[in-house]
């Protein structure tokens, strides 16, 4: 699950490049999110697509941001409201965020509107009571993204931060680590690779301890709005123009 990322060459003198091969994706999509083998994307008009045998299913709903991952596929509406797909039915559980992320090791994590940072530990995840307890984190996040070894997030400066130790049992970690850069989002895919784009719609990938920025062929994106990512899975991307790539 990836957003954005706008990272300078942080290493002086080293100039690390990856070609990334694309290809066009038909349909329109605001927001993407890859996880556990699926893909998920929503609309201008909060319809909810997944992608199936190589082609966009309506989804039945309304959402302004999907998440799709080990914890299951959840998302959030217009009124920030919270939701889980169980049985193939949208299910509102207690609390109000307006980001979630679904990539964690069957633990949830997500923002409010508050830029709170919040997340709902494995026990909570796979319950299917609609009541949950969400564990607060300190500090403050307007994007976070978590995968199976760790969880990234970007404050309102676009400023990078790793938050240590969170495991699903206790998905509210110990600790906040400052990493250098400066993004709009990041995602983290399951297989642990993390994405994302700047302000200027640069797409970075992190190949520790730095990130680099990525070399785009076969397509053209100009301003990048949005990755996605999921384990052995090449990066989804959205432009400013809502085309999609694969």
């Amino acid at each position: 699950m990836l957003f954005a990322v706008s990272l300078l060459q942080l290493c002086a003198g080293i100039s690390v490049s990856a070609d990334l091969q694309c290809t066009t994706i038909p349909g329109k999509l605001r927001q993407i999110d890859a996880g556990a083998g699926e893909v998920y994307g929503v609309n201008d008009n909060d319809d909810i697509f997944r992608w199936v045998d190589n082609g966009w299913q309506n989804v039945p709903g309304k959402l302004v941001h999907v998440s799709v991952g080990p914890a299951g596929v959840w998302g959030v509406n217009r009124a920030n409201v919270i939701y889980k797909l169980q049985d193939n039915e949208w299910m509102s559980v207690s609390g109000l965020l307006k980001q979630v992320d679904a990539g964690g090791n069957k633990y949830l994590s997500g923002v409010n509107a508050q830029d709170g940072i919040f997340c709902l530990r494995q026990s909570c995840t796979v319950s299917r009571s609609s009541a949950v307890t969400w564990t607060q984190l300190e500090g403050d996040l307007k994007y976070y993204s978590c995968g199976l070894f760790g969880c990234w997030g970007i404050n309102k400066p676009n400023n990078i931060y790793f938050r240590n130790n969170v495991n699903p049992t206790a998905c509210q970690g110990t600790q906040w680590q400052q990493v250098g850069g400066n993004l709009v989002m990041a995602e983290v895919g399951t297989d642990g690779s993390v994405y994302g784009v700047n302000s200027a719609g640069n797409v970075y990938r992190r190949y520790f301890p730095f990130f680099f920025h990525i070399c785009i062929q076969d397509c053209y994106f100009g301003k990048v709005l949005m990755v996605g990512c999921s384990k052995k899975e090449s990066p989804g991307f959205l432009d400013a123009e809502e085309s999609i790539y694969g």
